[in-house]
């Protein structure tokens, strides 16, 4: 199963969520393996891992296999991550260059899946060939979304181009994240599940905003290895449960379920 944490925006909780859902896979008993894919290197440094990969960017798009020698344990046993590099920023320039680049994340991965039943990818936010190519490997994306008018505008956006360019493409799972309940317009638009003009249905689960959030920077770990009781790390694990409640398979098909 390929997730893939993704937004067009930054700023939206793309990767507190990554890494936390990485975490509870882990947890649920299911190896799981997290692509840093961002350049920033944030998943990479919550996990204690230097943002490095070997022949950078250039050498994974070339070389398929080379995804296999960059793999980096975490403190977690079982829970691995392939660390970002600065590189990643010229991404679009090498998948531009490879042959049927939409294609190439699709079998950059595949030798993983056997392995890891969880791959969750963390995305640098933007509309790009990276994405592109993205879209094509996973099996969902998972849209964290400030309730805000502009956040969905962005998700609106994104529901339209994979409407028209990949009719066939990955379950569109969007839900709401660094929600004050303090603030009317949040209130009202998470009461409203959406509206603004966005047609996928949200998960029931929302991330509640959390200064331990925050706090997962000074800790370098995820929210249920340092604070499991608070609002925030009890939210993950909802959504995890939901996740995979939706992507229980009919037999043959893609999807496990966790543990």
């Amino acid at each position: 199963m390929i997730l893939a944490v993704y937004n067009i925006k930054g700023g939206v909780g793309k990767t507190s969520s990554a890494v936390n859902l990485a975490y509870l896979a882990w947890k649920a008993g299911r190896r799981t393996l997290l692509w840093d894919l961002d350049p920033q290197g944030s998943a990479s440094f919550y996990f204690r891992i230097k943002p490095r990969i070997k022949g950078g960017a250039k050498k994974l798009v070339t070389q398929k296999k080379r995804i296999l020698s960059s793999v980096r344990e975490s403190d977690f046993r079982g829970l691995d991550v392939v660390p970002a590099d600065f590189s990643y920023r010229f991404f679009d320039l090498h998948l531009n260059g490879a042959r049927k680049p939409k294609e190439r994340l699709s079998s950059i991965l595949l030798p993983l899946v056997d392995e890891y039943p969880t791959l969750i990818v963390d995305c640098a936010p933007s509309i790009s060939l990276v994405s592109e190519s993205l879209f094509a490997a996973a099996d969902a994306l998972l849209v964290p979304t400030i309730p805000t008018p502009l956040s969905l505008q962005s998700l609106a956006r994104l529901e339209k181009h994979l409407r028209r360019n990949f009719p066939d493409g990955p379950k569109l799972l969007p839900f709401f994240s660094m929600v004050d309940r303090r603030k009317k317009l949040h209130r009202a638009i998470c009461r409203q599940r959406g509206g603004g003009g966005v047609r996928s249905r949200f998960l029931e689960t929302a991330i509640p905003y959390s200064s331990l959030v925050e706090q997962m920077g000074l800790a370098r770990a995820p929210l249920g290895s340092f604070a499991p009781g608070c609002s925030a790390a009890q939210a993950y694990q909802s959504l995890w449960d939901e996740i995979g409640g939706l992507l229980t398979p009919p037999s043959g098909a893609r999807f496990q379920a966790p543990s």
